[in-house]
Order: structure tokens, then C-alpha cells, then sequence
């Protein structure tokens, strides 16, 4: 059974406090032991996923898994290096976060989860969303009110516009789905399940949870 380990976390850590180029040349081999358990797992996530997420048939986890080096451009943080590993597992990679819904999985000594679902939409697509939900906002509710859903999620999460969006009613009786224009799953991995056997089987869980909201979600999408 793949399993995240503990030396990868600890990796992690020492990376938050040592957080510059010199330390981090001289810890090269730690980052890549680490990187590769971390793509190992992703894989195995990948290969389990496809079995009822079948258009995911052949990714590779080196196409989802974001690089640990930070954007620092136009940020007021400085720090060169992520203090986590992250893949978004979706369809031709994670250049496709802004075209198709995903699986997301993150590890972080201080807070690792999983999530999914789309988020902020481009408009093109966040409008289909929107229209699937005025002719069959049911539907969508069923989803997120399946007690799967509810046992790995709670409820469907997401940034919200503040008023009724332009061309639907107040009085829509799906007014606060169609307010969304985030539409996310989310689920904590305590750090003592994190680095157990269980993890894994908990991830796949929660990704097969998650996939009707992920088939919602795909509409209006070529």
C-alpha cells in the first residue's frame, strides 16, 4: 500500500525554517527522496481514480504535481520554496485547473487535505455551471446532500457573489448555488492518518465521493 512518509513531512518542516537556496542545495537528496514518495503516491491515487474516473486513463502524476518553487513576483512574501507538495489530478494535467474539474491532494506538516470541484471558473464555463443549475439545481443538490458527500465534505464550499447573479431571480429556489462562483469539496487528513496505511484508501474514498459533484461540473466543457 503507497504510504506518504514521515521523513517527507519532516522534510517539509525543516524547509519552513530553512527557507533559502543554500539550504536547500545542501538538502537536495532529502527534497528528492521526498518529491519522489510524493509522486509515487500521486500515481497511485491516479491509477485507483481511473478505475471509476475513467478519462483520467494514462496521466501522469509528474503532469499534475506543482512546482515547489514559489512565484514571487508579485508578492509581498519572499520565500523561494513551498513549505508543501500539491498535485491537481485532472484531465491532461494541471494546465487544465481553469478548463475541467479535478482531485486535489496536499501535504503539509500543517494542515494536509483533499479537495476538488472547480475553482473560479472562467466565465464561459462558470455560466454553463450556472445554467445546469437553473434547469436542474436538483440535481446538484442530491449530490451534495448524499451521505458520502457529507460524511468526507460536510457541504459544498465556495466563495459566493454578495447579490443575485444577473438573468436569475431573487427568488430562484436555487439562488445560493447559482451565487457560487467557487464550487469546492474539501476534507482534513489528520497527520496520524497522513503517514499511515490508511491514507491511501481514505484519499480514494473521498475522490469517489467526490466525482458527481466533478460530472456536474463538466457541463458545457468540450
Amino acid at each position: 500500500m503507497p504510504q506518504i512518509n514521515k521523513s517527507t513531512l519532516d522534510f517539509l518542516s525543516d524547509l519552513k525554517l530553512h527557507n533559502d537556496r543554500d539550504w536547500f542545495h545542501e538538502n537536495h537528496v532529502r527534497y528528492e527522496t521526498a518529491k519522489l514518495n510524493f509522486e509515487t503516491f500521486v500515481q497511485a491515487v491516479i491509477d485507483a481514480v481511473t478505475k471509476f474516473d475513467p478519462i483520467l486513463k494514462g496521466l501522469e502524476a509528474k503532469t499534475c504535481i506543482f512546482r515547489i518553487n514559489r512565484d514571487i513576483r508579485f508578492s509581498h512574501d519572499k520565500s523561494i520554496y513551498k513549505t508543501n507538495f500539491g498535485a491537481f489530478i485532472v484531465r491532461g494535467g494541471k494546465k487544465n485547473s481553469d478548463r475541467f474539474p479535478g482531485y486535489y491532494f496536499h501535504v503539509d506538516p500543517e494542515g494536509s487535505f483533499v479537495a476538488g470541484g472547480a475553482y473560479i471558473p472562467p466565465a464561459p464555463w462558470l455560466n454553463a455551471i450556472r445554467e445546469k443549475i437553473d434547469e436542474n439545481g436538483d440535481e446538484l443538490m442530491r449530490i451534495i446532500t448524499h451521505r458520502d458527500f457529507i460524511k468526507y465534505f460536510g457541504k459544498l464550499e465556495g466563495e459566493k457573489v454578495k447579490t443575485t447573479p444577473k438573468g436569475y431571480a431573487k427568488d430562484h429556489p436555487h439562488i445560493e448555488l447559482l451565487k457560487h462562483k467557487s464550487f469546492l469539496a474539501e476534507a482534513e487528513i489528520p497527520r496520524r492518518i497522513l503517514t499511515s496505511e490508511s491514507c491511501f484508501d481514505l484519499v480514494i474514498s473521498a475522490f469517489r465521493a467526490m466525482k458527481p459533484l466533478n460530472d456536474f461540473l463538466t457541463t458545457g466543457i468540450d
